[in-house]
């Protein structure tokens, strides 16, 4: 158990002498003049037990002032009680995080956690929205992993559909002589893809402004989309080369971004569960005809906004968005009967996602008592305030988005620096991605790849020089055999500040797991190591003439080192060995 946990408990079971019950949380205090932490639970006591909040404070006072946790305790205003620890408290504190970094972590109890991230689209080319989605879903992973939570993790790729109809119907008109369009061929198609990667970049953006521009061109999509749908055999050979030559160079930009997954599934997966799901809402009559479409009513009498009904199957016989997630979500609950679900996608599809869910919880698929969450992001802008854009107003891709952090990096690296280009891509990668979980996860942010690959300031580079230099002063005590294996005492106010930084890891940790988001790791990784910083500026670690002051500073920095490669990793960002 923390520190903090530990005084949360005592103080719970001094209320509970006094006569009160309260779940006890201690906050780090926003007045450090008057106390390290607060408590500001009297004021919803006294309403509770009809007392004075600062009578109850006192009571509190006096018995805290029994224990030998604090220098100073202190009552602000009506009833906020300001606690200052003893320096004893938190060199003892230390020396136990010392000896077992694990006290530093968070525990938490949850189950089974069923993560759907990526939603990369077969035959498109990953753009910056990719990114945000793929990020988010990562960290989170890791950070459930970290905490002792099992996960399970799905790309979810968006592998069927109108736009495979759209891409294959391109193909047929650049490849009308190809036998996979030839009802009656019935000969061995040929095993290698008739296009490259290279070619499907450039067929599908084709094939979209095709459709927009003729009628008869979006059925030829739809006639093929559904050929699909009903497993032709030409149809589904050539949907396997796309998707296998697609697939190939979607899993290698998400190895670069450190995300990975234990289930490359597609929504085609869960196309055979697709029948037995519309059977089950046709048994418990949730289904209807409307306008020739086959739809289910989602709405609740409290909502305050009119929730249209979910479509499943058109006119046509094709099915939907929803159905497929539907039959999706079928499928994971029978396979893998987690406890909760996260979804990560674009703020734009709640609607989707909430339509399904309640589908999902009315029909019985989803258990009342399985959490289903959707977790909406915002959009990456521009200096200007809109989307992240190409030169020429296309969606910039996220190779081009590298490419252009990338060449910004560079800049900033040493010369005698051995492979540049490949520390240059690798900073990169860890620019955007702590840019990206930075600011809240549900706002629209703006994305400066002059200011996120500084130095200095608010960036990964700064992080990451910082770690590295933590770790080469670690490494030069080892090479002067300069030992450290305990915490002797507390000398300035700046080493107590980053003492105090570090009692927050689990704090933070457990916070990050509630609210399903990591911007308070990233910001708080800045403090810590910023806070660090100063304390390191300040003083002369390895020269310092007191032995056990210079052995204090080392542990210091032992565990300021531990605990910014524990939250890096969890944001997947890798430490390199030189800046």
């Amino acid at each position: 158990m923390n520190l903090i946990n530990s005084i949360e408990n005592e103080l719970t079971n001094i209320l509970k002498e006094l006569g009160y019950v309260d779940k006890v949380k201690l906050l780090v205090s926003n007045r450090p003049d008057l106390g390290d932490y607060q408590y500001n639970g009297c004021m919803t006591l006294a309403k509770t037990y009809k007392e004075s909040p600062i009578n109850i404070a006192n009571k509190i006072v006096d018995s805290l002032n029994k224990t030998n946790y604090f220098k100073n305790i202190n009552i602000a205003g009506p009833g906020f009680i300001n606690l200052t620890f003893n320096d004893e408290v938190l060199i003892k504190y230390m020396n136990e995080i010392f000896n077992d970094f694990s006290l530093l972590n968070y525990k938490s109890n949850k189950g089974l956690v069923f993560l759907d991230y990526g939603g990369a689209n077969i035959a498109k080319e990953l753009h910056v929205g990719h990114l945000r989605s793929a990020n988010i879903g990562e960290t989170l992973k890791r950070l459930l992993k970290n905490c002792g939570v099992k996960t399970i993790s799905d790309v979810h790729l968006g592998d069927w559909g109108t736009p495979m109809g759209l891409v294959m119907n391109e193909i047929r008109h650049m490849y009308p002589d190809l036998p996979y369009f030839d009802e009656h061929f019935t000969g061995e198609y040929p095993k290698t893809s008739p296009v490259t990667n290279e070619d499907l970049a450039f067929i599908y953006p084709t094939a979209s402004n095709k459709k927009k521009e003729s009628e008869y061109y979006e059925e030829e999509a739809k006639e093929l989309t559904k050929k699909l749908q009903n497993k032709d055999r030409g149809i589904t050979h050539l949907w396997k080369h796309i998707v296998n030559t697609s697939s190939m160079d979607i899993k290698k930009i998400y190895e670069d971004l450190g995300a990975s997954f234990d289930l490359w599934l597609g929504e085609s997966d869960a196309d055979p569960y697709i029948e037995e799901v519309l059977k089950l809402l046709d048994k418990e009559c949730l289904t209807y005809i409307s306008d020739g479409a086959l739809v289910m009513d989602v709405s609740q009498s409290d909502d305050k906004l009119e929730i249209p009904p979910m479509l499943l199957k058109k006119t046509d016989g094709t099915y939907l968005y929803a159905s497929t997630e539907m039959a999706t979500l079928y499928m994971r609950v029978k396979e893998y009967n987690p406890t909760e679900f996260w979804y990560i996608a674009d703020s734009r599809q709640e609607l989707h996602f909430k339509q399904v869910f309640r589908a999902a919880k009315k029909s019985g698929i989803v258990k009342n008592d399985v959490d289903l969450c959707f977790l909406g992001f915002g959009t990456m802008n521009g200096n200007d305030g809109k989307p992240f854009k190409t030169r020429d107003g296309g969606v910039m891709s996220l190779k081009s988005l590298i490419e252009l952090v990338k060449n910004e990096t560079i800049k900033k690296i040493n010369d005698n620096i051995i492979d540049k280009e490949k520390l240059a891509y690798d900073l990169s990668i860890a620019t955007i991605k702590y840019a990206d979980l930075l600011p809240n996860r549900n706002t629209d942010y703006v994305f400066d790849p002059v200011k996120f690959s500084d130095l200095n300031g608010k960036t990964a580079p700064y992080l990451l020089y910082s770690t590295v230099r933590m770790k080469s002063l670690l490494n030069k005590s080892n090479l002067e055999k300069i030992e450290y294996k305990k915490y002797n005492l507390i000398k300035t106010d700046l080493e107590r500040i980053v003492i105090l930084n570090l009692l927050e890891v689990p704090i933070i940790l457990e916070n990050s797991i509630n609210l399903k988001s990591v911007s308070e790791i990233a910001e708080y990784l800045y403090k810590l190591t910023n806070n660090y910083n100063n304390f390191y500026s300040s003083n002369r670690v390895l020269i310092e003439n007191d032995i056990k002051v210079r052995e204090s500073w080392l542990v210091l920095t032992d565990l300021v080192y531990k605990t910014n490669k524990m939250l890096l990793d969890i944001l997947g960002i890798s430490v390199p060995d030189k800046i």
